[in-house]
């Protein structure tokens, strides 16, 4: 049951419902939602490992890529804007869906959301255990001290670590978490800024690897070769602006429930793609795109691109760019449990799951049981995963663009669906409520269903195979199947949540 231990502050949406949960209010503002939203998406970590295959899909049209990707976002975006402006739910996806479309969709919604986010936990972790031994390695100069990361046992437990420490600062409360990322997502703005002033300094003095001028055609998504490349970009570039939803997870938490969230998140989209921008733009213009020995279209240094560039751009303060890796990983796997804790917190408040992942902290007013089982599942999987395989784990991981993909795609219909009667009372309520929401819900299915066509391919992530199958694709189906046998079981268990038709002026109850 909900905590009860004092009055609930109302918390309205449009229709004056009040939907009070017993988490903390007023904890977050504009500012705190930019600065958290702008941490879970982790830009020095993503750009890292993004910029590589994403620039040897489509060469120089890099950027082109990076912006296209951000256009489905934005309208997304928009679209959750008005929904929270509606109903104010930290169950989002799930409250919303529930209530436009009903409990299945809603439920299964959810799923994917939480799929996604817990995988992409188990990842977080993992880098951030790489970056710390390497970090130790250039600190220290022992370069033994980098192949720690490659001992099983050590990099368990070093990363169950990192989740403990993660979860402890996520229960304690959204001011704990505040604090904490201002600290980190500075210092990561501020050593990708240097990194590209630096890298933009030796364009100009004639020392970069393989200078390159800026030119418009860079921009020109239309120039990409093919459309395999194109989509490929695509897939790629989206994956890497997700997280930003997590900030209207808050609304609850929000100075400004019904209009705060929307806020922070546009502003964390529109901050990351300007920073995406300038560093995409500085390292293609320092390295490239070429195969050689610090070009963009290298392999062997497409997983990191930032470990082999940091020394040529930054010179001997290289070591900074391994700490804000480290650090962009680290408060992103701190701030990405926030989401999945609120939503197991609205399923267990309407009765979508056990009324155990309702419990709110007496002190803290977090979702501690929810926070505490998300960690658990994140730990054991990694555990588990990084035993069997790296490549099944890494493949996994690849799996959860297309959980985005459909979560947002189907949380945009929502919008469509809600507003569609009052969508053409004026223009800005068709742009907002109609017709921005329901581009970008269609462009994130369509790519949903492109990933997983592309993902059959054998060749598709690290190339393993099942059956003649990519295994991209067999995990991907998987962990979907796993997700109706879940929905089953709790349809089995409390029937009471499935069977309920959702009034249009209600939440679910």
């Amino acid at each position: 049951m909900t905590d009860t231990s004092r009055p609930p502050t109302r918390q309205q949406g449009e229709d004056g419902r009040a939907h009070w949960k017993g988490l903390s209010t007023g904890a977050v503002g504009l500012l705190g939602g930019l600065v958290i939203g702008v941490s879970t998406i982790a830009p020095a970590y993503t750009l890292s490992g993004a910029l590589g295959p994403t620039a040897s899909a489509v060469g120089e049209h890099l950027p082109a890529i990076l912006l296209v990707g951000f256009v489905p976002m934005l309208l997304v975006a928009i679209g959750y804007r008005q929904l929270n402006k509606a109903m104010p739910d930290s169950g989002t996806t799930f409250t919303w869906a529930s209530r436009t479309f009903g409990p299945w969709v809603g439920w299964f919604g959810s799923w994917c959301l939480l799929a996604a986010t817990i995988l992409v936990l188990s990842n977080l972790a993992g880098i951030a255990v790489d970056f710390f031994y390497l970090a130790l390695s250039q600190i220290s100069g022992q370069d033994w001290v980098a192949d720690l990361t490659r001992n099983v046992p050590v990099n368990i437990a070093t990363c169950l670590v990192f989740m403990a420490a993660a979860a402890w600062i996520s229960y304690r409360g959204l001011e704990a978490t505040k604090t904490f990322q201002y600290v980190l997502v500075t210092f990561q703005v501020v050593v990708l800024a240097w990194f590209a002033v630096a890298a933009f300094g030796h364009v100009a003095g004639g020392s970069a690897f393989d200078a390159t001028p800026v030119r418009l055609e860079w921009f020109n998504p239309f120039g990409v070769e093919s459309f395999s490349a194109f989509a490929a970009g695509v897939a790629l570039s989206v994956f890497i602006y997700w997280g930003w939803d997590v900030v209207v997870t808050m609304n609850e938490e929000s100075r400004g429930t019904t209009t705060t969230p929307g806020k922070a998140a546009i502003a964390t989209i529109l901050v990351v793609v300007a920073l995406y921008t300038a560093v995409s733009v500085a390292t293609l213009s320092f390295a490239g795109v070429s195969t050689a020995e610090f070009g963009l279209g290298n392999p062997d240094i497409q997983e990191n691109v930032f470990a082999a560039l940091a020394g040529p751009v930054m010179g001997p303060f290289a070591v900074l760019m391994s700490l804000a890796v480290l650090s962009s990983s680290a408060s992103s796997l701190q701030s990405t449990m926030i989401s999945p804790a609120r939503t197991m917190l609205a399923m267990g408040h309407y009765g979508a799951l056990s009324s155990k992942y309702a419990k709110v902290h007496p002190t803290y007013r977090t979702p501690g049981y929810a926070t505490v089982v998300a960690v658990v599942i994140a730990s054991v999987f990694y555990a588990v995963m990084r035993v069997i395989s790296e490549n099944v784990l890494w493949d996994t991981i690849t799996t959860l663009g297309m959980m985005v993909c459909f979560y947002y795609g189907v949380t945009a219909l929502a919008c469509v669906w809600y507003f569609r009667r009052e969508a053409t009372a004026s223009l800005g309520a068709l742009v907002t409520k109609l017709v921005a929401p329901l581009l970008g819900g269609l462009l994130l299915l369509v790519f949903f269903f492109q990933t997983a066509w592309d993902s059959m391919d054998p060749a598709y992530g690290s190339g393993s195979e099942v059956g003649g199958v990519g295994l991209v694709f067999v995990l991907g189906l998987a962990i979907f199947v796993l997700g109706l046998i879940a929905m089953a079981v709790q349809y089995a268990r409390s029937p009471e949540f499935f069977r309920r038709r959702f009034e249009t002026t209600e939440y679910p109850t």
